[in-house]
């Protein structure tokens, strides 16, 4: 059995590092199928600190096949990617395409496999923020209407599939993040020197992360996010910020946020154990990142998202984070609801660490019943 797995950016090298593990405890079982993974990396995230470090901590095999597709307008990047995963499963011939996310690389990954005829698995399906200006947005929803088999993280994001018509193939499975998070805080108490480095305590400081395209192309919204960030920060709580290259380009090109003084500190990407470590010991985490999000919930740390709206939208229903905007006066008050706020230990939204386990279990089992009825 050949599975070819599409990823591209840094939220899928951690997916795809937790479902390549549980494929390698499928194949130590005396009376499993063997599962032949080929690793496909379209080179959407590229420089060392977006990549080949999650490669190297995550203890991630080289690529079978580096597209080197690198950044570019969306069509374009998304054009390129289709054409060249293309010829590797022409060559390949696999018996399942498996996408993640919501990334450029997904949505190509999803098109090349369903006009090959080959089945497209999505994991991480049916997740909405229910805005259509969101390029993953768009990437979600085709990738869901054209894969057959869909691995859903909760039950509302069940719920969004059955709205749209989507119940054949669709699983909840709980989240593959989950798993990743738990099996990498290990990994991380024992290599990360982050809090020592960087001379921090644990909760005395804010974790802050801004990449998303509708904060770091709009000027205003830009603008008013740095704005509430030194407004809130203190010498007491100083707010601790890894720059996404595309953000750093974005501030230094419009002049914003860098002028906070010794309250706000800017690091350098960090790789995913630093940033666990981070996330776990931060007593409040602002951000528009998706995987962050969880990631504070994972940790036991309140959260303000720095848009109108968010994917995982049990986090804001359960109270354990808010809605900020973009807005100073909101972001501020988002952050004076959230910042004592108790987050249960017990994570049960998410599933018990099992997803990529079940995800596998029920790969096999499907391909096996479409390969015996055809």
């Amino acid at each position: 059995m050949k599975f070819v797995t599409i990823v591209g950016a840094r939220p899928q090298f951690i997916k795809a590092a937790t479902v390549s593990r549980a494929i390698e405890l499928h194949n130590k079982k005396p009376d499993a199928s063997h599962i032949h993974e080929i690793l496909v990396h379209t080179g959407q995230h590229y420089d060392h600190a977006m990549s080949q470090i999650f490669f190297e901590q995550l203890h991630i095999r080289t690529p079978d096949y580096h597209l080197g597709v690198g950044s570019g307008t969306h069509g374009k990047m998304t054009g390129i990617m289709l054409e060249k995963i293309e010829e590797v499963l022409l060559k390949e011939k696999p018996g399942c395409v498996l996408v993640y996310g919501d990334t450029n690389s997904t949505l190509a990954g999803a098109l090349a496999g369903v006009k090959l005829h080959i089945p497209v698995a999505h994991v991480e399906a049916g997740l909405r923020s229910f805005n259509r200006k969101m390029p993953e947005e768009i990437n979600r929803v085709l990738t869901d209407h054209v894969s057959d088999l869909l691995f859903c993280p909760t039950e509302g994001a069940m719920v969004n599939l059955k709205r749209e018509g989507i119940t054949k193939g669709a699983y909840q499975v709980g989240d593959v993040m989950f798993d990743s998070f738990l099996f990498c805080r290990e990994l991380a108490s024992m290599s990360s020197r982050i809090l020592s480095e960087v001379k921090l305590k644990a909760k005395s400081y804010c974790l802050a992360t801004v990449h998303r395209e509708e904060n770091t192309t709009d000027l205003e919204n830009l603008a008013g996010i740095f704005e509430a960030f030194e407004r809130l920060a203190s010498q007491e709580c100083p707010f601790v910020i890894p720059l996404h290259p595309r953000t750093a380009k974005a501030l230094e090109e419009k002049g914003i946020g860098r002028t906070g003084g010794s309250a706000i500190r800017f690091l350098e990407p960090l790789s995913y154990l630093d940033m666990i470590v981070l996330e776990s010991n931060a007593k409040v985490i602002l951000t528009d990142s998706g995987g962050v999000q969880k990631e504070a919930y994972f940790g036991g740390v309140p959260c303000v998202t720095l848009r109108n709206e968010t994917e995982w939208g049990e986090l804001v229903e359960h109270g354990f984070n808010r809605l900020g905007g973009h807005e100073p006066e909101r972001i501020h008050k988002a952050f004076e609801e959230i910042v004592d706020k108790v987050i249960p230990s017990d994570q049960e939204l998410y599933g018990g660490g099992r997803a990529s386990e079940k995800t596998v279990s029920l790969l096999c089992q499907t391909l096996r019943l479409r390969a015996f009825y055809h």
